[in-house]
């Protein structure tokens, strides 16, 4: 059995799944898989939970799969947030360096001054700074400011925030199924580590995370995170216009979404035949696979149309060289790249994640991109933390005080 502070535990809070899986640390510093455990979602609508009860249900299942597999004990996780709550703004921060060349303190004063500079209402709380750009004595496009020689040191950063009750509820529930929440991590980052390449940074990138209940996204370019938005749309929409247009119940709608569903009607080839079960004791009925692909494509068309219109809003239209990955669960339908490239006009491709051993071909797949993005970012996390003389891997004081200050917030 590996010990504790090895172990860490990327928990994906989905609409319609929970995940939770399970690396080691290896001694040359890789991310091994040893353990995953999955549920189904009951309690969460477009990624907020509005059913505490139902959420800690489907954890508890997830985590004691996950422990079974790994045959670890899991006392705490990483944990994503989404939902159409989460906003961002770019802002910016000066310093004068306290020395002739910039140190590691010189640029957390930096991006703490463009942290205040934040305009965030009371009910808000940040999520995220993220540097993008760093200037010392007004030169630009500086990715890493230490050692550098000068006198003025800024720094433009991403601030993401959310609402602090989606956040508390998380929290709360993942507590209540017996375990602590290390950190709160957006579920499009997470994604982007797993499925991301560095190329693709540096070249303009936009990664599209469909999922159940909403659509991530997040801009990169020149290395860095530019934009992210959450978008009120996903898979479960698809599977309810499914359920609407063959007459069925929503169970059977997924099945058949998953097993016969098409992006793009053009992408139709022969005369395949499916039966589709009716509600209640009516007969069953028969469809062909153009007529299911007729009633997917509408919606697959506006969720990229939605994706375009905020890519555009954003300034980033024609500035993303490395066109778009998409993932996320929702992905896996046939022709999703190709309705991509159509609405979007840049090249797709479905992104699976990678970085990781041990178990590995369980995770590549698209649905794990959030919860192997979980882990990359608590690896990272993990080593900062050992950088700074802190003990790897236990439970950090500092971390849980930020949790608790969310979840007393109110009371």
């Amino acid at each position: 059995m590996a010990k504790r502070d090895q172990i860490l535990v990327g928990l994906d809070i989905g609409t319609t799944k929970i995940c939770a899986i399970v690396s080691e640390i290896t001694d040359d510093g890789a991310l091994s898989i040893i353990g995953v455990g999955s549920s189904p979602s009951r309690g969460l609508r477009k990624g907020v939970v509005v059913d505490i009860e139902s959420t800690v249900e489907s954890i508890k299942k997830a985590v004691e799969e996950a422990e079974l597999m790994a045959a670890v004990q899991i006392n705490s996780v990483y944990t994503g947030i989404a939902g159409s709550h989460i906003s961002a703004e770019n802002c910016k921060g000066v310093v004068a360096l306290k020395k002739a060349e910039v140190t590691r303190d010189d640029v957390q004063r930096a991006i703490e001054s463009a942290r205040t500079l934040a305009v965030i209402p009371h009910e808000r709380r940040i999520l995220h700074v993220l540097p993008r750009e760093f200037m010392v004595d007004g030169q630009e496009g500086v990715r890493e400011p230490l050692g550098l020689s000068g006198n003025r040191l800024e720094v433009n950063v991403h601030v993401i925030t959310g609402a602090v009750t989606s956040a508390q509820n998380i929290i709360k529930s993942v507590n209540r199924a017996g375990l602590d929440v290390v950190d709160i991590i957006l579920q499009p980052l997470a994604s982007s580590e797993a499925v991301l390449s560095q190329e693709e940074r540096d070249l303009g990138v936009a990664m599209v995370d469909l999922g159940g209940g909403t659509t991530d996204l997040a801009i990169f370019l020149d290395g860095s995170i530019r934009h992210s938005a959450v978008l009120p749309i996903g898979g479960q929409n698809l599977t309810k216009d499914l359920a609407i247009g063959l007459l069925t119940s929503q169970t059977e709608a997924e099945k058949i979404k998953v097993q016969y569903g098409l992006a793009r009607t053009d992408l139709v080839h022969g005369h395949e035949r499916v039966e589709v079960p009716s509600v209640g004791d009516r007969p069953a009925r028969t469809f062909s696979r153009r007529d299911i692909a007729e009633i997917l494509e509408p919606r697959v068309d506006e969720m990229f149309e939605l994706v375009r219109r905020e890519i555009a809003r954003a300034g980033y239209e024609g500035m993303l060289g490395a066109g778009v990955v998409i993932t996320g669960g929702t992905s896996l339908l046939d022709g999703m790249p190709d309705a991509a490239e159509h609405v979007l006009n840049l090249p797709a491709r479905r992104g699976v994640p990678g970085g990781v051993g041990g178990l590995r071909d369980i995770v590549s797949n698209p649905m794990h991109a959030t919860g192997v993005g979980l882990l990359m970012h608590a690896r990272r996390h993990t080593e900062e933390l050992a950088a700074a003389g802190m003990r790897n891997g236990r439970p950090l004081s500092r971390v849980f005080d930020r949790m608790k200050s969310w979840m007393f917030e109110f009371f």
